[in-house]
């Protein structure tokens, strides 16, 4: 879990990606940022990019939790999808999809640029079971035209990370 304090100022993109930079390198975790002229703001236009298979994109999927209003960040691969009955069991409470606000207020980021790490506000972060049988693999760095490349192993090194297996059968 993220406890850095929300911050009220637009984000830019630059920002953003700085901050997953600072973040990527505090952990110890590479933070080779590749940006492109085209979006990759979703699994199918990041692999495309790229030139890996869509499995490989580490997709972030914004969640807010209906009682408790909390951020919940489900990193998944990008061909797969969320069992929300399944992911509402992880965390105690019925979720829904978050919203474009909800998701830039909370995280820092706007969607289809969610990075598993540097999000301005405190969010529960947790990581589908399936994206360990990938590598490499690619995800958002903060805006929806970079990314970056690791293993499923880094993302051990983000703290308050849980692994939970959420994958839609």
């Amino acid at each position: 879990m993220n406890t850095e304090a929300p911050s009220s100022a637009p984000v830019s993109s630059t920002s953003s990606r700085t901050r997953v930079e600072t973040a990527l390198r505090t952990l110890g975790m590479p933070a080779d940022i590749v940006e492109f002229g085209t979006l990759t703001r979703t699994s199918a236009e990041a692999a495309a990019a790229i030139g890996c298979e869509v499995a490989q994109i580490a997709k972030s999927v914004v969640f807010r939790g209906k009682t408790s209003d909390a951020c919940v960040v489900v990193i998944a691969s990008g061909a797969d999808r969320i069992d929300e009955k399944k992911l509402a069991a992880e965390i105690g409470e019925k979720v829904g999809r978050a919203d474009a606000d909800f998701v830039r207020r909370r995280t820092g980021f706007a969607i289809g640029g969610v990075a598993p790490v540097g999000h301005a506000g405190e969010v529960t972060l947790l990581v589908d079971r399936a994206l360990w049988a990938l590598d490499p693999i690619w995800a958002a760095a903060g805006t929806p035209n970079a990314v970056f490349r690791l293993s499923a192993d880094d993302l051990h090194r983000i703290p308050g990370i849980r692994v939970v297996d959420v994958r839609q059968i």
